[in-house]
């Protein structure tokens, strides 16, 4: 997916594809998991769909939810839903920085590797 180290950089062209390639992935991740919020909270804590959709939307901006939950299974849901937010967010910062990491370890590779030569 990457090129090898011994390889020259990518082309910037090339480069950019790769980052709106990865910024995509990194979008449907999160409207993945947008959608499974909105769907718990309304299924599980019988909220209405734009009130499931806030409160899905703010606990995966990490802020909190906003309506008082009514059920145990609700508030369960709301745990879980809670921790796996924070866990998409870290993979999504690194599948979105991944591209732009890896092309300024592969620049300094390539300028440590001249200034040896």
């Amino acid at each position: 997916m990457y090129e090898h180290k011994k390889e020259p950089l990518l082309p910037f062209r090339r480069f950019l594809r790769r980052q709106i390639n990865h910024v995509l992935v990194g979008l449907g991740i999160i409207g993945a998991s947008l959608g499974l919020g909105i769907a718990g909270y309304h299924f599980l804590d019988k909220l209405p769909w734009i009130d499931a959709l806030l409160n899905a939307s703010m606990i995966l901006g990490g802020m909190g939810p906003v309506d008082p939950l009514q059920t145990a299974a609700g508030k369960i849901f709301a745990s879980v839903y809670a921790l796996y937010s924070g866990i998409v967010f870290l993979v999504v910062v690194g599948i979105m920085a991944a591209p732009i990491v890896h092309r300024l370890l592969h620049r300094l590779h390539q300028a440590e590797t001249k200034s040896k030569t």
